[in-house]
């Protein structure tokens, strides 16, 4: 009779290395990338509400303090290049949506 017990283990052992290679890295990028949807969405948020809020031309340092203000008030610690960076997405993603609306 075959012992298949050192096979049955290899073939345990590969699938387990398997996991632990793929599945695992696989599942943090997703979690991070989760973490990243939530905040650009609370970002967007944060910059429609600045932009209704404080209307008119020469505003610009209140409304990031107000979007600033906000994503701490959320719980979010990014530092401030990060945030600056994320902010200035939102208001271009904000103008090209406005300007796509005003052209139909």
């Amino acid at each position: 009779m075959i012992d298949l017990t050192q096979i049955i283990t290899a073939v345990i052992t590969l699938i387990l290395a398997c996991v632990s290679a793929f599945l695992i890295p696989y599942l943090k990028s997703k979690f991070s990338a989760e973490q990243f949807s939530n905040i650009m969405m609370w970002v967007n948020i944060a910059v429609e509400a600045a932009e209704m809020i404080y209307v008119g031309a020469g505003r610009g340092e209140e409304k990031k303090q107000y979007v600033i203000d906000f994503l701490n008030s959320k719980g979010f610690t990014l530092n401030t290049a990060e945030i600056e960076n994320l902010i200035e997405a939102a208001v271009l993603e904000l103008k090209l949506t406005q300007k796509e609306e005003a052209s139909v």
